[in-house]
């Protein structure tokens, strides 16, 4: 049974950072079979983010823009695994990434993808990638991602041919990350969460749940989950580490306390 992988590329172009992630599939057809899709972004119909909340009080459904975001958010959920590919831009990600994260950003508040692995990539000329990667980490697992490689590599698109050590860099990275990707897609079932993930479910739940009359897409959204059940320990049924749960709950009650002092406060 194949695999199903798709490559949410961040780049205008099929250059450096289109090729790294032709490599890792290189890579990974060595080891299973793979159904493998590439979105270049720069040919999906995204319009910008107006801010406009809609998506975050009442629910996507009724965002006033007319484009492809619904379409890749369904693409996503019925991969295997995703790899966000972007070069870096200015010590970030590019244009055409931060427009496709903003057009999803509902996401942060009604995270779904919790069956799903991801693997992250950047390449830079010179500097950039941790920056990159680690806000690329940051969205991936909001969003219930399960994040199971990540990898920043160097190249130039003008400065002439690379230095073989750099290139024999580039391609252990590579080799690397595609690695933990197959063993990742292999084994299926979740890893444990870390703590950033634990907190991420009770900083959430707790205005979903406080702020319910405000934003009620987000609290039928975790209601319907069963997300705010009392006991919940986190998004989906999986070990929790006793600690990360205990810091969690201490978190969340801090939250719940300071929105109902805040919302009597305005109140009055």
């Amino acid at each position: 049974m194949s695999m199903k992988v798709l490559v949410i590329m961040g780049s205008p172009r099929k250059g450096n950072t289109y090729r790294a992630t032709e490599r890792i599939r290189e890579i990974i057809e060595e080891n299973v079979p793979v159904e493998w899709e590439t979105v270049m972004l720069k040919d999906a119909h995204l319009e910008d983010c107006l801010g406009c909340y809609q998506c975050f009080e009442k629910g996507e459904e009724y965002c006033s823009l007319d484009d492809d975001a619904s379409l890749l958010e369904q693409k996503m959920k019925e991969a295997d695994g995703v790899i966000f590919a972007t070069p870096v831009y200015g010590f970030q990600v590019s244009s055409l990434m931060k427009l496709f994260i903003d057009r999803h950003s509902y996401i942060f508040h009604r995270p779904r993808f919790f069956r799903q692995k991801a693997l992250l990539l950047t390449t830079a000329g010179m500097a950039g990638t941790s920056d990159v990667l680690k806000y690329l980490d940051l969205v991936a697992r909001i969003w219930g991602f399960d994040v199971a490689a990540q990898v920043g590599i160097w190249s130039h698109a003008t400065f002439g041919p690379l230095p073989p050590y750099v290139i024999q860099e580039n391609e252990k990275k590579l080799r690397k990350a595609a690695d933990a990707f197959i063993t990742a897609l292999k084994r299926g079932t979740r890893s444990r969460p870390k703590l950033f993930d634990v907190l991420g479910f009770h900083i959430g739940r707790a205005p979903s749940d406080e702020l319910g009359e405000l934003a009620p897409a987000d609290r039928h959204y975790w209601a319907d989950q069963g997300w705010l059940d009392k006991g919940r320990r986190y998004y989906v049924d999986v070990p929790i580490n006793p600690l990360y749960h205990a810091l969690g709950g201490m978190v969340e009650w801090y939250l719940r306390r300071t929105i109902r002092r805040d919302l009597q406060a305005v109140s009055e």
